[in-house]
């Protein structure tokens, strides 16, 4: 079941799963944030995806907008101490930088499979 002729899932429903945007029924991690080496349903080869650092930017301004926007209505309308920040916001912060970071990833990898992507080629 290795070709790519079969209609991809849709890469906005396989990132939310974080499934396979081949089948969509595949894991495609090997842990939180690792991609798995192959989809364990259809046998897509995932190594050859690559995201790089692509998922970092937006990452960090969409959690920086989540996380900034409240901590400073917070500091201005109940003015608690420093501890109590770090309390609230160290711990949100890490929740959804790995949640976005994930659903980037996956996106990602289901938009390029979707593409059909390729290391250095260009479309003419």
């Amino acid at each position: 079941m290795e070709e790519d002729s079969q209609e991809p899932s849709s890469p906005v429903a396989a990132a939310i799963k974080g499934r396979c945007p081949r089948c969509g029924q595949g894991k495609l991690y090997n842990g939180i944030l690792k991609l798995s080496a192959n989809c364990d349903h259809c046998g897509l080869d995932l190594g050859r995806f690559d995201q790089a650092d692509g998922p970092a930017p937006f990452v960090m301004f969409i959690v920086g907008a989540l996380v900034v926007g409240p901590a400073v209505w917070f500091e201005f309308k109940i003015g608690p101490p420093w501890w109590v920040h770090v309390l609230l916001w160290v711990p949100y912060t890490l929740a959804l930088t790995l949640l976005f970071l994930r659903l980037m990833k996956s996106w990602l990898v289901a938009i390029q499979y979707k593409h059909k992507a390729q290391e250095g080629q260009l479309d003419d």
